[in-house]
C-alpha cells in the first residue's frame, strides 16, 4: 500500500541527506516487511545517478553490481549487498547536475514550435556516394586526430550557443 512508497521515500531522503544510520533502517524494515530486493535494487540504480551523478560515478557500477548481485543469490544473502550500496550513497557526495541538464533539455524540445532543427551536415553520417556528394560529414574534425581541441559546432544552429548546465 501506501507505506511501500513512504518508505522507499524515506530511504532515497536518507541517502540523500547523508544519513547512513537512518538509511540502513529503512532498508531493513523495508526489506523484513517483505519487500522484494530488486524493487529496492533498481530504485538504488536510478538514485546513483539522480543523486550522486557525476560527483561520484562510480556510484552507478555499485548500483548496478548491487541489482546483479541479489539477482544472482536472492534474500536473505543478498541483503548485505544492499546495505553496502545504501551506505555506500548515504555517504557518498552528491550532485544534481547531470538529472537538471536533461531536464533542461527535455524542456527545449517540449518548448520547441514546428519541426525540430535537422541534424547539421557535418555530423552526419555519410555511408554512401550520394549522400557524400550531397555534404553528408563535410568539413567533420575528427577528434581523435587531432592533439589539441577542436573548434567545431556540434547543436543545430538554432541552438548555438545554448547551455544546458546552466539554470
Amino acid at each position: 500500500g501506501e507505506e511501500h512508497y513512504n518508505c522507499i521515500s524515506a530511504l532515497h531522503k536518507s541517502m540523500r541527506g547523508s544519513d547512513e544510520n537512518a538509511s540502513l533502517y529503512w532498508l531493513a524494515r523495508m526489506l523484513e516487511g517483505g519487500e522484494d530486493p530488486l524493487y529496492v535494487a533498481r530504485r538504488l540504480v536510478r538514485f546513483a545517478s539522480e543523486d550522486i551523478g557525476l560527483a561520484d560515478p562510480l556510484a552507478l557500477t555499485q548500483a548496478v553490481a548491487a541489482y546483479q548481485g541479489c539477482h544472482f543469490i536472492g534474500m536473505p544473502e543478498c541483503e548485505v549487498i544492499l546495505a553496502q550500496c545504501v551506505v555506500y550513497f548515504a555517504r557518498a557526495p552528491k550532485s544534481i547536475e547531470v538529472y537538471r541538464a536533461y531536464g533542461n533539455v527535455k524542456e527545449c524540445l517540449r518548448m520547441h514550435t514546428g519541426p525540430l532543427p535537422p541534424v547539421p551536415l557535418h555530423l552526419r553520417n555519410a555511408p554512401t556516394r550520394l549522400m557524400k556528394n550531397l555534404g553528408y560529414g563535410k568539413g567533420y574534425k575528427y577528434n581523435p586526430m587531432y592533439k589539441e581541441p577542436v573548434e567545431q559546432d556540434y547543436l543545430p544552429e538554432e541552438l548555438k550557443g545554448t547551455n544546458f548546465f546552466k539554470e
